[in-house]
């Protein structure tokens, strides 16, 4: 009976909340959601997919008839990579266009600059392009994370090296928030894994020239180097890692080893080069394969493949696309159990989720902090990414140690 009046109670809310629209004429107009995305500069890659993934959830609700009775209305804006930018789109979006929601931009530099206006206007921010954990760690109430935090970013691959009975490892990253988080959260981890770091360096954005660093790599000769950094950087390093004849046993990286234009750009150079990744299409052959229960984890997964393949026929997608889809649902769903655009109450309904996306698992804790995500690491292997890590997805070994490049 509790349960059958809880549903009755629900179908009630909705129907006067239905009822209320269309009497002050609120349903026929649509709810706006605002954004900034990198389009163009450093972040274009990124930012692109990440915009078709926000885009293709805003069409499938819209068909499948919007929420609270209405229609979404996206509003995009190019912050061309440039935090500064992306403060004032927000701005605009916040106290000039008057948006219901916003969706959150890439990466966690942007995001860290903005979290504090969506803040001031009560918006539960949704940050699918963001994984440093800091920005959680501030006190913050309405921002909430997609991805799995930095923290863990190196989790498998350093747990892959430790298996292997490697002892040193070497670090690198950018001067930035996502990069030095990162490499932060893979000293501990090494720590708990008994790999002494041999060196640690933190290089300025913008370089093109990598050899003093990794001269000293070399020197300090570690059976692994991990690289916490971005596309541009990794495909200089990488190359550079080849001229100069360094080779460590394990070599991977964080932001843009996932991407298909990795390879394209490197071709041979990419193989054995190991790459961290919150979702990838190989869930959906392991599924075929029998590994993993899709539909259970992944719910609606395939189903998102074959709409983006459908929707963006001539375009690459990463994690990135699925992650930003993801933000979708869990903002849309919120909306929709709040019964409500009210700042506070999509909050809140934020709070009590615990369900699974086309992106995996999705729980906060009271800072907004993911805690139910499950990071990958992957390999490229003779031209395809590889899931080598956790064990239970992964229906090929890691080829180790990485040979000579001379034996390549």
């Amino acid at each position: 009976m509790i349960g059958f009046a809880k549903v009755l109670c629900e179908s009630v809310i909705v129907l006067v909340v239905l009822s209320f629209l269309v009497d002050t004429g609120i349903a026929d107009q649509p709810i706006r959601i605002g954004g900034s995305f990198s389009l163009t500069g450093p972040y274009a890659l990124f930012g692109q997919t990440q915009l078709r993934g926000y885009e293709l959830c805003v069409k499938q609700t819209n068909e499948s008839g919007g929420v609270l009775g209405r229609k979404i209305e996206l509003i995009v804006e190019d912050d061309r990579s440039q935090a500064p930018t992306a403060v004032n789109i927000y701005k605009r979006l916040l106290s000039q266009r008057k948006v219901d929601a916003v969706f959150g931009p890439y990466s966690s530099t942007i995001t860290e600059e903005i979290a504090d206006l969506t803040e001031k206007y009560q918006k539960p921010l949704i940050a699918a392009g963001a994984a440093s954990s800091s920005i959680f760690k501030k006190g913050r109430k309405f921002v909430f994370g997609v991805m799995s935090p930095t923290d863990v970013y190196f989790e498998g691959f350093i747990d892959l090296a430790a298996k292997r009975g490697l002892k040193t490892i070497a670090l690198i990253n950018q001067d930035a928030i996502f990069p030095r988080a990162t490499i932060k959260g893979a000293q501990e981890l090494a720590r708990k894994k008994n790999l002494q770091v041999v060196y640690f360096d933190e290089y300025p954005e913008g370089i093109k020239d990598f050899s003093d660093f990794l001269e000293k790599v070399r020197t300090a000769n570690p059976d692994v180097l991990a690289a916490a950094t971005y596309f541009d950087d990794l495909i200089a390093i990488s190359r550079q890692l080849k001229d100069l004849d360094i080779n460590p046993k394990m070599y991977g990286a964080t932001v843009g080893v996932h991407l298909p234009k990795f390879y394209e750009v490197l071709g041979p150079t990419a193989e054995f080069v190991y790459g961290a990744t919150q979702w990838e299409l190989e869930l959906i052959r392991l599924r075929a394969g029998g590994f993993i229960p899709i539909a259970r984890e992944y719910p609606g997964a395939e189903e998102f493949v074959e709409a983006y393949k459908k929707n963006f026929p001539e375009t690459q997608f990463s994690h990135l696309t699925a992650a930003s889809y993801a933000g979708g649902q869990i903002l849309l769903e919120a909306i929709k159990q709040a019964g409500s655009l009210d700042g506070k109450k999509v909050r809140e309904a934020i709070l009590k989720m615990d369900f699974n996306t086309i992106y995996g698992a999705f729980r906060v804790n009271r800072n907004g902090l993911q805690v139910a995500h499950k990071m990958m690491w992957f390999q490229w292997q003779d031209g395809k990414k590889v899931i080598v890590w956790p064990e239970e997805l992964t229906a090929n070994k890691p080829r180790f140690p990485t040979p000579a490049w001379d034996q390549r």
